[in-house]
């Protein structure tokens, strides 16, 4: 096999993507065979260990380097062997998704789910993490599968998404009365924070004989507004993955959206925004319960719109429902009005200690670079 590595910059990009993809296909035949018949060659070994260093800018985040790729090869080998059926047939059955990507779970949700599991042993008995990303860049996929992994490896696993914590059908009615500009669910103001309070506050110090009830929303009820459904019940968790659009978001200045980016063009729209900056701030002691962050942050944020509307023709292409374009971009602008990514995540990345690990997403949705923000 071959182990010598090209330094990026010094070839074409196009020739750069080929090698790249040559590269993945390589890793991805190495570890089938492993998981297949049980295989692989101290030759192979090596070639593992040199894919990771080539990789270190992203890996080096996660705690690997030279000094201990080999160590980590042989772990995530055996790691490996253990959830790979498990997570095969999750991506399969439940993501539906035609192939699961080896490559990916080898240099990232392997890692990653080490990352935190070791960030876990540092903070027992719970460890809340957080993962913040905007719509489209894999939040709800990436939580999903981690609980996947974790939870191959004998810990209790707990997911809970900002939306599980949306006021009721009724409640967001009465919502929309006193404010018809909040005409859908999502921003600021929408949630019951003191519901999500009461869970984690709960998960950390359960009771022996006292079941801890999970709330779970159904965006599908109600034509499509959602409505809070019967919740899951569990005893104990070791590990909560927290995932939402602005899970860990803090109010900025003001003064910011004097000059804001689009869709933020008018004094109305101005004022949605200050208003949805004010509404924040109540949101800060339910982040103060997160013991670490996340953010999934796309090349651009204007990606959202794209992958909306790829999500929108895969199920209309499927005979379901889906929204046309106008509708879609009415919707994510929407959203974008209410906290602006271009506003707020580059000010939460310049917080000290706000943020403990970025992960860059790609137009394809596939990972990019992965990095501690340097404060």
């Amino acid at each position: 096999m071959q182990t010598g590595r090209l330094v990026a910059g010094q070839l074409d990009p196009s020739l750069q993507l080929e090698t790249m993809q040559l590269e993945t296909m390589q890793l991805e035949s190495v570890l089938l065979r492993w998981v297949n018949i049980g295989e692989i060659s101290p030759t192979a070994k090596h070639w593992l260990v040199a894919d990771l260093l080539t990789h270190r800018s992203c890996l080096e985040a996660l705690g690997i380097a030279a000094a201990n790729a080999p160590d980590v090869v042989e772990q995530q080998l055996q790691q490996l062997l253990q959830v790979w059926s498990r997570v095969q047939s999750f991506c399969w059955q439940q993501l539906q998704w035609q192939t699961c990507p080896m490559a990916t779970l080898w240099r990232l949700w392997l890692p990653l789910a080490n990352w935190i599991q070791q960030r876990w042993q540092q903070h027992p008995p719970l460890f809340v993490q957080g993962i913040l990303g905007g719509q489209g860049t894999g939040k709800s996929t990436l939580a999903a599968l981690l609980a996947v992994i974790l939870s191959q490896w004998g810990l209790r696993v707990c997911r809970l998404s900002i939306d599980d914590l949306y006021l009721t059908y009724a409640e967001r009615l009465q919502l929309q009365a006193q404010d018809p500009r909040l005409k859908w669910r999502g921003p600021p103001g929408t949630h019951d924070i003191q519901l999500g309070l009461h869970v984690l506050r709960q998960l950390r110090s359960p009771h022996p004989h006292q079941p801890i009830q999970i709330p779970r929303f159904d965006k599908s009820l109600h034509h499509g507004a959602g409505d809070r459904t019967q919740s899951e019940v569990i005893s104990a968790a070791d590990i909560v993955l927290f995932e939402g659009w602005f899970v860990g978001l803090k109010p900025i200045d003001p003064q910011r959206f004097e000059n804001a980016p689009p869709p933020i063009l008018t004094e109305r729209d101005r004022q949605f925004a200050k208003d949805n900056n004010d509404r924040l701030a109540a949101y800060l002691p339910l982040w103060e319960q997160l013991d670490s962050l996340i953010v999934l942050q796309p090349q651009d944020y204007r990606l959202s719109q794209q992958w909306r509307r790829q999500a929108e023709q895969q199920m209309t292409a499927s005979g379901r429902s889906g929204m046309q374009d106008a509708e879609i971009d009415e919707f994510v602008e929407y959203f974008w009005r209410s906290l602006h990514p271009e506003l707020f995540i580059p000010a939460l990345l310049q917080q000290p200690g706000a943020v403990d690990l970025v992960i860059e997403v790609q137009p394809d949705h596939t990972p990019g670079r992965v990095y501690r923000p340097q404060t």
